[in-house]
């Protein structure tokens, strides 16, 4: 197939196919033809047209089929149009000469038809150049129409259009002809006609003006008899025909004159007339009409009723949104003259139409065409309608006059009207939401009296329908609710005595506290109690007065209903209440009731049945709403009143029997209420009834009294027929705008949903007006409910019985009746297979399996084909549930073997749709026979073109068998492909649901191929342009639902195999259907972008615009203007605001969120964020005045839109007009989105000066630079009237406060970037802080002032005041709110206020108090948390912001302790509940408990912090205030002070409770195994600790009580497991620190007043405190020095394992393997963790020491190994690890160092423990491969031995070796080994003599050696000089040392050392730097050390003349240059001498 593709066919390759192949290849090389010629060179065109004429000739004479026939037109007339078009003529001539030819053989028909499809191309595409023709070619079109069968007539239809659309005005003198042609087929059978017809009338009345001025009536009356008996294509069509012609009358298009005989513009009026008249008469004429009237018979169909309403929403969208805003008012009156005419309203199935359409009417065009604006003006007039029909009605019935009293007709005709009014304004306030709130404070229309006032209106459906919209009001604006709930319920309690007040009242109260469930913010609580009482007094009261006793008990049982919506929360206070009120209404026991029944009239019979059907309406809604109260308890406490209401089901009848049809309808309810009941509760509760129960059921099923009531299939059937086959009954199931009204002509005769039906369903959880069908209908559904429920718990025998009645009862019956049964029967056995199949189930013995199988097949032959479907989907449930392979395969054979003989299309369309369901829930198909026969069958009845229904079962059914076979299907893929692909070139387009299901074929086999499509080989490329094919001609067809279907095929294909997909084709293509009027299309076309854009999301933008560039349409629409100025994005956005459809919009914000992902952080940045500019900006509406604001936007403009790099707007408004709060809303959320994808992108977004740099050498954008438009979005959404928006506006100002806080100014060094804005964000703060704000608003924004005044953006006090002052205005209400509760919300709402405003005081302190600290706490080692800017302006700013926070931190300290008290009550566990206080906490109440939990969750942390902080600054010293004068305006219990008898507590009492309720707050919550997502409130609790345990008195608290001690360690333990957070770990070992600090504090406290009460005699025996006591022995779990140590391991070990003999194998590359790879935080932290190693012994009894100290040194000196042995690679750490060497000496030193070693009880086995220690240090110093560390080590032997003694160090072999470590080291080669050596060695001289004389002895000599080999090897470098000098020290402490009679000698000895050291005169301007500072260290000490001998100094100098000589010369020197120095002439020596004084100080 690839060779076809040239300009050319290949006519050879074309040759060698087959008959469909030729068809298929054919096809292709058109559909690549007509993409070719446009792009082709003209010349190349003219050269081959000759040649391509011919080959079109021949394709054309060969007859093709409909899509074939179709493109060859267009490519001829292409062809023309871009060649020669002068021959076009002829080839005009040759097609009529085949439409005049009677050839009648098979192959004339299509090319007759192909004839005549490229007649009209020709004419569309060359128009006036064809004009001579015209003339003959319409006469030979009309003639042929006469004999044309129905394609025919079909096709000349289209080709008139055509003729039409290309002549335009030319044509005119021919348009009575055409106008005469398409009236005959406007009334065709063929429904496709008609459609055609009605296309070709629209082209036609573009230019004749007579349509729709003189022969409008007639037209329109031709359009309503178009409308009888349609389907529902034809009424789009033809609705759309009727409604532009309308519109076209009303607001005429062409300036031309009227004709004398015609009329001129129309006027609104007579076109309504006219509307109404085929509305109320249908297309009749007049006399037919008349005549009918006046036998009354006259009905006009539904079709008619529903196609003329359809007309109407077109004819108002054609004149569009301002027409409608200017003339709503005589509209809307004249729409409600429709909807309260008599004859529209005959009977109550009438009316429920009626109303139905004109709601309809309202709902497509004010919700869909107008703005908000407008939309709350069309309110105000809806309001006003109401209230004149009110006026009306009260006047009528208040006139004394009975002449003029109002009939009863008048009533029923002002009820319709009202409802339609009040279900719309309901409608339109909930979609405006809070923005509707001026709506009722405007007196003018006075909203809520006109609304209320209907509730008194004597009609139930009015009354209903004003208690609706009132509870759409409170759905809208939360705060409404209760002031309406209270002025309803006074009106109700004032006016119980009438009836109509009762009813309308008790109506409203319910629906306003159903609608609660719908608004987070509730209603107070006491609200619910006063509606409970109300209605306990109704039901009580309903007895005494018998002309209201039937509302006041409907009345009080809708109240309990709507209460128990309320949820478990509230309900659970209510319970006891409720049960007694169900246990009053049913009679105590059975006898009694039998008593009942022989008494009573029926009039209290109705009040009986109306008040039991309500009590179990109501238990009902318990089970629905409050499951969890439903315990079995309380059920078996509602058995009794069960049972009573079970049994009196079978007393029914003979009430009937009694009291006849006055009773007839309470006992329909009153069943359908048991039925609804019993369904809700577990079977096995009710068991006994099960027989009565049952009975009923079948009864109601089959029964002969139900059967004369005709059966409501469609409210029935669809819900348990399988989702998929659905599509199969045609569109009136299928998703469609119009199935609002759609669905109304398939209802039964009983009449469609309404309000009035049951007043019950205002307490339903929905958002739009629910409809519940009338009563038997309801019953029907309930009955076959509960049958699937219960069938399955009857005994076994039974179940069989009961279907072989059924089978014999829809066996004796015919007809109609038969029918109803059998549809009734079906539906209870389907219910029954399915719920089974849910739970895998069972139905019981096989006897069941006849039976069930007889009615199932049975079903499957009816002539319904929803019936059809039902058998299909319970045959397949049946096969799941039985569950027998065997009974499986009968099944399937029985369907063959019917198939085989059936002969009608019913029978042979349902088996084949059996065949493809059957094994739908059975793992599918897997026997490739069974896969072989289905597929024979189904092959040959698809292609059965006598009847298209068997065509399209059969179809279907094929596609399921593809999907449930999977990859065994693979073998059958190509005939399958080609089949599919046949037919679809065959089958005739006036039967689109043949399409239908050959899409879902082809679609079905596009998956089953999956991925194997994108392989590259013949057979799958041929399978691939098979699909491409197929995709192609669904396309081009022209039902919307078969080009859905393609969309999705191409969008399954582009899964699979992307490359294969042309983009650039198919893009263009989705967006002209983006504006389609098929909801089905356009949701295919949003969800197919949605996949694409995930991918490709530039390339689908660029396509998308370059559509709109090419489209040369005359109606441009308002889509195509939006994609040219703000692309695909901008139009998604105008979409999405006119969508209502939930998934839909859902799939379009997908779309735009994947098309922002992938652009707005590269190149799209700006185009974004302006384009979300303008969508925030478009909320007035085009008439408003926006001449203001558009100044600013211009000024603004020039500011910062030079960055924006995208074309300016075209019209003053912008791109967008008038959208919705929601569109905003999802605008500003996409703002967020985008500030979000920035962080993870490049950093020059948050980098101002970057961004600008960067902006001169590339075109990029970055986000900061747009930081103005962020603002100023953020700031417009922040001020919306919209509660919603003003949120997520809130949420954005949020998100730019945390994301630029930081970001300097580069133009001002010292200031931040978003300091310019701060009156921006006040002004969008302060809205939220005023008395009306909502809130939850309020609460959002208190975090945003926290937020801001936190950020330290601003500095200045005086501008943090503005903000400041809002925060300090919500804690005066705070404050002053307890006393005054809030009557608008629930409580809960209250402590949600309450407790941001006490979070955000809480951060705002603790930021106040953290940047007010200096630098780092003395005390802390590393604590990051606290580290806050170093700079004074920041402590500066601190201490401000303190002062700030200091004036109100006495009451805030209050409230925060409080808060805290009540989260702690709330976090206890479920057994502790009873210990709650009975009145609830500070701040919540006992009864709304549960909704208070999450606002403490959020909230608890940093008041916790904040709390601590206080504390911590008071240093838990009480001030004043002390408890006893503590003014507390509310806290019921202060402080743990709920206990204390006697008045106020001690401070002490006090302060402990406060330190409990932190740790134990800190505790549970670190415990908690939720805290995962929680860091801040982790870190929240830590800081409170540590701040906590800063402070003396808390840390004594601890010291003292180690259980609680050891629980925190336990607690930290926990954390350092499971967190990997590094602050979170250095914040635990910090925390360990102090509590060890603390017990050290304990136990030294302890010991000093032992030591104090034993007396100084005893002094040295020190008391043995400690852990550990005399045993030594230490409890894991109890002991606080076992859980430190724990601790400490787990720390080290983490970061170090090689010190875990089990990891000590491990490679040291891994993650913390070695020393050598840690980090900073690491280190730290492993600092820390030696520092309370060293510490542990401290806090230990003598013998405990003893116990841990192993442990200790082990850990140790395993640490110091690591750190000592570097690897070969390595040459030194880098600064953190120095320190950790450190941390790791100072832990050694100061365990050796430990009182503990000196302990008599314990000195003996410290020394052999240090011993081995020091043993182990020794050995380290071998190493095999690893460079080590000496001086580290040394160090360490130096600690030993200065700080263990001599019982350590001196005994052997360890002093031996000591001394053999410094000799080593005394000659190490490395200077600073050498020098840091003679350093230790320094220390070691001057110890005491039994640890320094054996040094001394041993290594006095080789020092001595080491000073005397200087002279000759003078040191080079300073590291060198460093040792020598160090040397010296040494030597001198030696003589220090020595004994007063050796020093003499020792003086002797160095003297003449440091002479040598001395350099002469010539020598010292040469030498090296390092000599020459030798030299002058060396002249120094001989001056001092001179002196201090001076007779040694003198015996030396006289007995060495040459030291003399020396020495004289150097001081002479010295001098010299001193002298120099001071008359600043020699600046060079001075320069010289300098370094040697800098390197003493460094290295001293």
């Amino acid at each position: 197939m690839e060779r076809a593709h040239s300009l050319l066919l290949n006519e050879d390759a074309c040759g060698q196919l087959g008959e469909h192949q030729r068809a298929e290849f054919i096809f292709e090389w058109l559909n690549h033809l007509k993409k070719l010629l446009p792009v082709t060179d003209r010349a190349d065109v003219k050269h081959n047209q000759r040649r391509l004429i011919d080959q079109l000739s021949g394709i054309l004479i060969g007859s093709p089929g409909p899509p074939t026939r179709w493109l060859l037109a267009h490519c001829l007339a292409l062809l023309y149009r871009l060649g020669d078009p002068i021959p076009a003529s002829l080839m005009v001539d040759r097609c009529n000469d085949i439409i005049r030819s009677k050839d009648d053989s098979p192959s004339g028909l299509p090319t007759r038809l192909a004839a005549v499809a490229c007649l009209g191309a020709l004419f569309e595409q060359l128009g006036r150049m064809l004009a001579g023709c015209f003339k003959d070619a319409l006469a030979n079109l009309l003639k042929a129409m006469k004999s044309a069968e129905s394609q025919g007539r079909y096709e000349i239809m289209l080709c008139l259009e055509k003729i039409l659309r290309g002549l335009g005005v030319s044509a005119v003198s021919c348009h009575r002809d055409v106008y005469k042609a398409a009236r005959a087929c406007l009334t065709d059978r063929s429904m496709a006609v008609r459609c055609a017809a009605a296309k070709c009338l629209l082209e036609l009345q573009r230019d004749a003006v007579f349509l729709w001025s003189s022969e409008l009536e007639n037209v329109a009356t031709l359009c309503f008899r178009a409308f009888e008996g349609s389907n529902y294509d034809v009424r789009v069509s033809v609705a759309k025909l009727l409604g532009t012609l309308l519109a076209a009358a009303v607001e005429p298009r062409t300036t031309t004159a009227p004709r004398p005989g015609g009329r001129g513009r129309g006027s609104l009026e007579e076109v309504m007339d006219l509307l109404s008249g085929g509305f109320l008469r249908g297309g009749a004429g007049f006399l037919r009409a008349s005549g009918d009237m006046l036998k009354g018979t006259s009905s006009v169909g539904k079709d008619v009723r529903i196609g003329v309403t359809q007309a109407c929403v077109v004819f108002v969208s054609t004149l569009g949104a301002s027409w409608l805003e200017a003339n709503f008012p005589s509209f809307l009156s004249l729409l409600m003259e429709l909807a309260s005419h008599g004859r529209a309203t005959q009977t109550p199935a009438d009316a429920a139409v009626t109303r139905r359409c004109v709601s309809f009417i309202l709902r497509s065009t004010l919700g869909s065409l107008l703005g908000e604006k407008a939309q709350t003006n069309a309110a105000k007039q809806l309001c006003l309608a109401v209230a004149e029909q009110k006026k009306a009605i009260d006047a009528a019935l208040t006139d004394g006059n009975l002449e003029t009293r109002v009939s009863s007709a008048d009533l029923s005709a002002s009820q319709h009207v009202l409802v339609c009014c009040l279900l719309e304004l309901g409608g339109l306030i909930q979609g405006l939401g809070s923005t509707a709130a001026p709506l009722l404070t405007d007196s003018s229309t006075a909203l809520l009296d006109t609304v209320i006032s209907v509730l008194l209106h004597p009609a139930a459906s009015a009354s209903l329908a004003a208690a609706w919209c009132l509870r759409c009001v409170a759905m809208a604006m939360p705060s409404q609710g209760s002031l309406l709930l209270d002025r309803c319920t006074e009106r109700l309690v004032s006016m119980k005595s009438s009836p109509e007040a009762v009813a309308g009242y008790g109506a409203a109260v319910a629906a306003l506290v159903a609608a609660v469930q719908h608004s987070p913010l509730g209603i107070p609580h006491t609200k619910g109690m006063v509606v409970l009482g109300l209605a306990e007094d109704l039901l009580r009261s309903a007895s005494q007065n018998s002309r209201i006793s039937l509302q006041r008990t409907q009345a009080g049982w809708i109240l309990v209903s709507s209460i128990i919506t309320l949820g478990p929360a509230v309900v659970e206070h209510h319970l006891p209440r409720l049960l007694l009120l169900w246990r009053c209404v049913f009679p105590a026991s059975l006898r009694e009731q039998e008593m009942e029944l022989r008494r009573g009239d029926y009039f209290t019979w109705q009040v009986t049945l109306e008040g039991r059907a309500g009590a179990l309406c109501a238990m009902k809604n318990l089970l629905l709403h409050c499951r969890e109260l439903a315990t079995d308890d309380i059920i078996s406490r509602l058995l009794t009143p069960l049972a009573c209401a079970v049994a009196l089901l079978t007393r029914l009848p003979s009430l009937l029997r009694s009291y006849g049809a006055s009773v007839r309808l309470y006992s329909i309810v009153y069943r359908l209420r048991v039925y609804e009941l019993l369904a809700q509760l577990p079977p096995h509760t009710y068991q006994e009834s099960f027989g009565l129960v049952m009975n009923q059921l079948v009864s109601d099923l089959s029964g002969q009294e139900n059967l004369n009531q005709s059966c409501s299939e469609l409210t029935l059937l669809p819900p348990l027929c399988h989702h998929d086959d659905l599509p199969l009954i045609g569109p009136a199931l299928h998703d469609t705008e119009h199935r609002y009204i759609e669905e109304q002509l398939h209802g039964s005769a009983v009449g469609g949903g309404s309000l009035d039906n049951d007043a019950f369903s205002l307490c339903e959880r929905s958002d739009v007006a629910p409809a519940p069908l009338p009563p038997p209908v309801a019953l029907t559904a309930a009955t076959v409910r509960l049958f699937g429920a219960l069938f399955p718990h009857i005994i076994p025998p039974q179940r069989v019985k009961i279907l072989e009645q059924f089978v014999e009862t829809v066996n004796q019956l015919k007809g109609q009746r038969q029918q109803t049964v059998q549809t009734h029967v079906c539906a209870a056995l389907c219910s029954l297979l399915k719920q089974q199949g849910a739970v895998r189930g069972s139905v019981g013995p096989e006897e069941i399996r006849p039976p069930a199988l007889s009615l199932l097949t049975g079903a499957l032959e009816s002539p319904s084909p929803l019936l059809r479907c039902l058998a299909a989907e319970g045959l397949a449930r049946l096969v799941q549930v039985v569950g027998d392979p065997g009974f499986t395969v009968s099944v399937s054979l029985l369907c063959f073997d019917r198939l085989k003989t059936a002969r009608d299309a019913a029978s042979r369309s349902g088996y084949a749709l059996a065949l493809g369901a059957l094994y739908r829930y059975t793992g599918g198909i897997s026997s490739p026979q069974h896969l072989s026969t289905c597929l024979g069958v189904l092959f040959t009845l698809s292609q059965d073109s006598t009847s298209p229904e068997v065509q399209t079962w059969s179809l279907h059914s094929l596609s399921l068998v593809v999907d449930l076979s999977g990859g065994l299907y693979r073998a059958h893929a190509e005939p399958s492909f080609t089949l599919v692909l046949r037919l679809l070139l065959s089958a005739p387009p006036t039967h689109p649901e043949v399409h239908h299901s050959l899409g879902r074929c082809l679609h079905a086999l596009i998956t089953c191929l999956g991925p194997d499509l994108q392989g590259e080989g013949a057979a799958v490329s041929g399978l691939r342009s098979s699909c491409l094919v197929g995709c192609a001609v669904m396309q081009d067809g022209p039902d919307c639902l078969v080009q859905a279907r393609s969309i999705s095929c191409l969008q399954q294909l582009h899964m699979f195999s992307p490359p294969h997909i042309n983009l650039a084709s198919l893009v263009p293509a989705l967006c002209a259907h983006l504006c389609s009027s098929y909801l089905c299309l356009r949701r295919a076309v949003v969800a197919c972008l949605r996949q694409l854009v995930q991918r490709e999301a530039l390339e689908v933008s660029e396509h998308a615009v370059t559509l709109v560039k090419e489209l040369p349409r005359r109606d441009n629409t308002q889509l195509d203007v939006t994609i040219k100025e703000v692309g695909l994005e901008g139009a998604l956005f105008t979409l999405l605001d006119r969508e209502s459809d939930p998934g839909l919009r859902r799939d379009i914000q997908e779309t735009l969120v994947h098309m922002m992902a992938s652009s707005a952080t590269s190149g799209k940045l700006g185009h974004w964020l302006k384009l979300c500019k303008d969508v925030l900006s478009a909320s007035t509406d085009c008439s408003a005045p926006v001449e203001a604001s558009q100044e600013d936007e211009e000024a603004d403009a020039g500011r910062d839109d030079d960055s924006s790099a995208f074309r300016a707007r075209t019209e003053s408004g912008g791109p967008f007009t008038a959208l919705r709060w929601s569109t905003r809303r999802f605008a500003m959320e996409c703002v967020c989105r985008i500030i979000a994808q920035c962080e993870s992108a490049d950093p020059a977004h948050f980098d101002m000066a970057l961004a600008q740099e960067r902006r001169l050498h590339e075109s990029t954008d970055f986000l900061v630079l747009h930081l103005g438009d962020l603002v100023r979005m953020a700031f417009m959404a922040a001020t919306d009237h919209s509660d919603p928006l003003r949120l997520a506006g809130l949420q954005t100002l949020l998100v730019i406060i945390k994301r630029f806080l930081a970001i300097p100014e580069p133009e001002f060094p010292g200031h931040v970037i978003l300091e310019q804005y701060q009156a921006n964000v006040g002004a969008a703060l302060r809205p939220a802080f005023t008395a009306n704000a909502s809130p939850e608003v309020t609460a959002k924004a208190c975090q945003v002032c926290s937020a801001w005044i936190a950020s330290g953006v601003v500095s200045d006090l005086r501008d943090l005041r503005r903000v400041h002052q809002l925060l300090a205005s919500s804690l005066v209400k705070v404050q002053a709110g307890r006393d005054t509760p809030s009557y608008l919300y629930n409580e809960a709402t209250a402590t949600m206020e309450t407790l941001a405003v006490l979070k955000a005081w809480a951060e705002v302190y603790i930021v106040a108090v953290e940047s007010s600290r200096p630098r780092k706490a003395p005390d802390r080692t590393a604590d990051p948390s606290l580290s806050s800017q170093t700079d004074d302006s920041s402590e500066s700013e601190g201490a401000g912001l303190l002062k700030l926070v200091q004036s109100d931190l006495s009451t805030l300290s209050r409230l925060w302790l409080v808060a805290l008290q009540d989260y702690a009550l709330l976090t206890l566990p479920q057994e502790y509940a009873s210990q709650l206080p009975a009145t609830g906490g500070s701040f919540y109440t006992a009864e709304t408990l549960k909704q208070a939990r999450p606002h403490y969750t959020s909230s608890w942390a940093p008041i916790l912090h904040a709390t601590s902080l206080w504390l911590h600054s008071s240093g838990f010293v009480m001030s004043d205030d002390s408890p006893t004068t503590l003014s507390r305006p509310a806290t019921p219990t202060s402080m743990g002070q709920t206990g204390s008898v006697g008045g106020a507590k001690s401070p002490e009492d006090l302060n402990s409770d406060r330190l409990h309720l932190i740790l134990g707050i800190s505790v549970e919550f670190l415990c908690s195994p939720h805290s995962e997502d929680q860091m801040e409130n982790i870190t929240s609790c830590l800081r409170a600790l540590q701040a906590l345990l800063d402070v003396s008195w808390p840390r004594a608290k601890i010291g003292n009580d180690q259980a609680l001690s050891v629980e925190l360690l336990s607690v930290l333990h926990r954390l350092m497991v499971t967190r990997e957070s590094v602050s979170v770990q250095l914040a635990v070992l910090d925390l360990l620190q102090q509590i060890v600090t603390a017990a050290q504090e304990h136990v030294r406290e302890k010991r000093h007043s032992a030591e104090v009460d034993d007396g100084a005699a005893e002094k040295e025996t020190l008391p043995e405190f400690g852990e550990g006591r005399d045993t030594g022995g230490l409890i894991p779990g109890r002991s606080l020095v076992f859980g430190a140590l724990e601790l400490c391991l787990c720390v080290l070990v983490r970061k170090l394992p090689q010190l875990s003999p089990k990891l000590a194998g491990t490679s040291p590359s891994g993650p913390g393997g070695s020393v050598w790879s840690l980090t900073d935080s690491d280190c730290r932290l492993v600092s820390s963790a030696l520092f309370v190693l060293s510490e542990l012994p401290s806090i230990c009894s003598p013998e405990g020491s003893v116990s841990i100290l192993p442990t200790v040194l082990y850990l140790l000196l395993g640490v110091l190994r690591e750190l000592v042995h570097q690897p070969t690679t390595h040459t030194v750490g880098g600064a953190s690890l120095g320190s950790v060497v450190q941390a790791a000496l100072q832990a050694l030193k100061c365990v050796v160092t430990s009182p503990m070693s000196r302990q008599e009880k314990s000195r003996g086995a410290w020394n052999v423990l240090l011993r081995s220690a020091l043993n182990t240090l020794l050995g380290l110093w071998d190493s095999a491969d690893r460079v080590v560390d000496q001086v580290s080590l040394l160090t360490a032997l130096t600690i030993f031995l200065l700080s263990a003694g001599p019982d350590v160090c001196g005994v052997e072999p360890l002093h031996a070796l000591c001394l053999q470590r410094f000799t080593a080291s005394m000659e190490a080669k490395d200077p600073q080994v050498v020098s840091r050596c003679y350093q230790l060695l320094t220390t070691v001289f001057q110890a005491p003599p039994t640890v320094a004389v054996p040094y001394i002895q041993a290594l006095g000599p080789p020092l001595v050696r080491f000073l005397q080999t200087v002279e000759r090897s003078r040191p080079q470098s300073p590291g060198e000089l460093m040792g020598v000098l160090e040397g010296v020290r040494a030597m001198e402490a030696l003589i220090q040392a020595a004994d007063e009679a050796q020093r003499p000698q020792l003086v002797a000895v160095l003297l003449p050392l440091l002479i040598s050291f001395l350099l002469d005169e010539n020598a010292l301007g040469s030498a090296p730097a390092a000599s020459r500072s030798l030299h002058e260290a060396a002249l120094k000490d001989l001056m001092r050390l001179g002196p201090q001998h001076s007779a040694v100094f003198r015996s030396l100098i006289s007995s060495s003349p040459h030291l003399k000589s020396r020495l004289e010369a150097a001081v002479k020197g010295n001098q010299e240059s001193l002298n120099a120095k001071a008359s600043g002439a020699n600046p060079r020596s001075a320069a010289k001498s300098s370094p040697s004084i800098t390197l003493k100080t460094n290295f001293l």
